[in-house]
């Protein structure tokens, strides 16, 4: 027998805190991994693992918001744990490998359409590992065509967001990027799930049967990643490139303090020409000169040059 399937049993607002938590993740992964191509290199692998933490921690967050609105009307729905925590480690793994790729092997074409595959590939195994683990009396069965499409999306999702990572400057675009990422990891997760059917189990079905113990479970288990997303976000935002800006915090201290030199300053009337600097000043006396810096008494004159 076919079950009732209702991705919306709380109507708007899962699908709506899901693409919060989705644009929250992704906002701070991809500012992580901006900001790991400036930073030395000795603080690189901690910006990209910061990064890749957030995205899966966003994604998986997103993914289990949306299925607390998910019900099969004619049976209750629970979730094993087990396959539940693997889902979030496989989106962070995964996600970190493509993640890392792009931060150590740059912008070319090739390498970014290679990391987005890796990373919309985690975005999508995350998926169907969460849903792999749900328990209910029938078996899930997925359309083919559909599921492919959300696979699809989440790739170019994935290369979209790490294209806007390395090349995107300034707050505001990689803010409307995050978004853009949100939009496509909410919109491939309900893709996904519209590849759903349910074929209940042998016996009446349990009309009216509640899935309120979805909820129960989910909530304490979606509290570690939400906190670690608060404290991610308070990393970022007391990054100082965040708060002097790209130009400040880029220019290098060391050419910074070279032409701030006196002796490097273009003086006036000659543009880039170096202004020489004077020498230590002196004074003439009678016999010869001195070092008024120093205080060194010029050299006694010969004898037959006093008269």
């Amino acid at each position: 027998m076919q079950g009732t399937v209702d991705g919306f049993s709380y109507g708007v607002f899962t699908p709506i805190a899901a693409f919060v938590m989705a644009c929250l993740g992704s906002a701070l992964g991809l500012r992580c991994v901006t900001r790991s191509l400036r930073a030395a290199q000795s603080f690189k692998p901690g910006w990209l693992s910061l990064g890749a933490a957030s995205i899966g921690c966003g994604i998986w967050t997103m993914h289990f918001i949306a299925m607390m609105g998910f019900q099969v009307r004619e049976t209750p729905i629970s979730h094993d744990v087990p396959l539940t925590v693997a889902s979030l480690a496989v989106a962070v793994l995964v996600v970190g490998a493509g993640v890392f790729i792009v931060g150590y092997l740059g912008s070319a074409p090739a390498v970014l359409i290679t990391a987005g595959v890796i990373t919309g590939l985690g975005v999508a195994a995350m998926h169907y590992l969460g849903m792999a683990g749900l328990s209910l009396e029938g078996q899930l069965h997925y359309d083919t065509t559909i599921v492919t499409i959300s696979v699809v999306i989440a790739v170019v999702a994935a290369t979209a967001a790490l294209w806007a990572a390395v090349s995107v400057r300034g707050f505001f675009p990689s803010l409307l990027a995050s978004l853009i990422m949100g939009v496509a990891v909410t919109a491939m997760h309900y893709t996904g799930m519209a590849a759903i059917s349910v074929h209940l189990a042998g016996g009446a079905p349990r009309t009216g049967a509640s899935g309120d113990a979805l909820p129960s479970i989910m909530f304490p288990m979606l509290l570690g990643p939400v906190v670690f997303l608060v404290l991610a976000g308070v990393v970022v935002m007391f990054d100082p490139l965040l708060i002097l800006g790209d130009g400040e915090w880029n220019e290098n201290p060391a050419r910074k303090r070279e032409t701030n030199r006196p002796e490097l300053t273009d003086a006036p009337g000659a543009p880039g020409t170096a202004r020489t600097m004077p020498g230590p000043p002196t004074w003439t006396g009678g016999g010869g000169t001195a070092n008024r810096d120093t205080g060194t008494p010029p050299p006694e004159p010969p004898r037959s040059a006093r008269w």
